[in-house]
């Protein structure tokens, strides 16, 4: 029988502790609030039922244990990640991982661009030499003798990264955030793709990458994370393959595929990426992704406590002879 993994992420908008304040223009949680919002968040958990998740917008870490609490299927599982930098001028949300396999590596998180990777933005005399939300990695122990490094991102969304020039009302100002926005997002991208090549250079494992891309499959941020395929280690193919397009059990017939709404635009911008071992075209497949579900009927009703984003979930299916445990003899 095969073995099945299950890998999901989920944007859960803004998890943070009853009466604090993790926007300047947003009211922070009543008692009665933030009670509905975990209570909602452990329930589409359930429903998930995945065995590894990547979350996002997690102010704290704290909030997050109360949510795995009120679940049924992951209050005995492992929860990875840190809270935002307190030192920091104003609180950004940071980035968590809950699995219910075993993790062979502790956690890493990546606030500091590797490779002394900095960018100058327009109008700004300090370039970037952080992530925009740090990076998660964990090795997760997928099958006996089987490890997959797992990723999980949020990069720089598409609000207009302004700063001294806050009259948004001149266009020229505006395209100057926008821009500052766009680089952002690609330094993030270029940023976890070089931390993709280091762990590839090192041992050649699955990789699974998801989160948040603020931005489609075929928009340039999200390609850089996926490489271009040029570089092949050992005769393996080093990209990265967006699951929903090469799952082979896609059903035409119940394809909504959107995880975001804006301007009353259907997007989706939050994706689960699997590198060549998980690609039922590749001849060096361990397993394949057999289908990848949206969870996002919740984004019609835009409950107070519902998140804005839509959840992912893909199935992967290992070829027996990688989930049958070696044999002693």
């Amino acid at each position: 029988m095969q073995q099945e993994l299950r890998f999901a992420t989920f944007n859960v908008c803004n998890l943070a502790l009853p009466g604090i304040k993790y926007y300047e223009d947003q009211i922070p949680y009543s008692a009665e609030e933030y009670e509905a919002k975990i209570s909602w968040i452990a329930q589409q958990l359930d429903r998930l039922d995945a065995d590894v998740i990547g979350l996002q917008e997690i102010f704290s870490q704290q909030a997050l244990t109360d949510v795995l609490a009120k679940t049924q299927k992951y209050r005995h599982a492992q929860q990875l990640g840190v809270d935002p930098d307190p030192d920091a001028d104003h609180l950004t949300p940071s980035v968590a991982m809950i699995t219910r396999l075993p993790v062979l590596a502790g956690a890493t998180v990546f606030r500091v661009l590797p490779h002394q990777l900095a960018i100058t933005l327009p109008g700004v005399a300090h370039p970037v030499t952080h992530f925009t939300r740090p990076i998660l990695h964990a090795q997760i122990e997928a099958a006996p003798g089987l490890a997959v490094d797992v990723f999980v991102c949020h990069l720089k969304s598409k609000l207009p990264d302004y700063r001294s020039d806050l009259d948004d009302e001149l266009p020229d100002q505006t395209g100057i955030a926008m821009l500052r926005s766009l680089m952002r997002r690609g330094t993030d991208a270029l940023g976890l793709r070089h931390l993709l090549s280091d762990i590839k250079q090192v041992q050649r494992k699955p990789i699974v990458v998801m989160g948040d891309f603020n931005d489609v499959a075929d928009a340039i941020p999200t390609q850089m994370v996926m490489g271009l395929g040029k570089y092949p280690l050992n005769g393996v193919d080093d990209r990265l393959f967006e699951s929903y397009r090469i799952q082979s059990r896609r059903d035409v017939l119940r394809d909504v595929g959107y995880t975001h709404i804006h301007d009353n635009s259907y997007e989706t911008i939050d994706h689960i990426l699997v590198s060549e071992e998980f690609n039922p075209g590749s001849p060096t497949a361990l397993g394949e992704v057999v289908e990848v579900m949206y969870l996002n009927d919740h984004m019609a009703f835009r409950q107070a406590y519902a998140s804005d984003h839509g959840l992912v979930l893909a199935r992967i299916l290992l070829h027996e002879q990688v989930a049958e445990p070696a044999s002693d003899d």
